[in-house]
């Protein structure tokens, strides 16, 4: 019954025009800033739920420069703090790369804040 409600629905032309929206209306898109020099702003995100290794990690740490699309993959575990993954951060990426100028991320905001605050 389900189907045939989701079928009749999706052929329906009055139905698709007084369909409501479930998310807000999408916004004028923000250009990011073109980088100039390699590491100078960076993409990162997490690639979770992964099956847990010997070592107990269960996650990838996925860090992007954005003008070269060189990429670091870090194996971290969920259970990390934030501490935790600013001293991997600044062992692994700045002591490379220097502190990058912008750093974007998918994550909740207050993650990315939080973590610029830590340095």
């Amino acid at each position: 019954m389900k189907r045939d409600v989701a079928d009749f629905v999706a052929r329906c032309l009055n139905c698709q025009k007084v369909k409501a929206e479930h998310q807000r209306p999408g916004g004028w898109l923000q250009p990011l800033e073109i980088s100039e020099l390699k590491w100078e702003h960076i993409t990162m995100d997490f690639v979770t739920w992964l099956p847990r290794t010997r070592q107990g990690h269960d996650s990838i740490w996925v860090i992007v420069d954005r003008l070269i699309k060189s990429a670091h993959f870090i194996h971290v575990r969920t259970t990390y703090t934030l501490d935790k993954l600013v001293t991997i951060y600044i062992e692994d990426i700045v002591r490379l790369h220097g502190i990058p100028v912008s750093i974007v991320s998918d994550r909740d905001p207050r993650f990315t804040s939080r973590f610029w605050n830590s340095f």
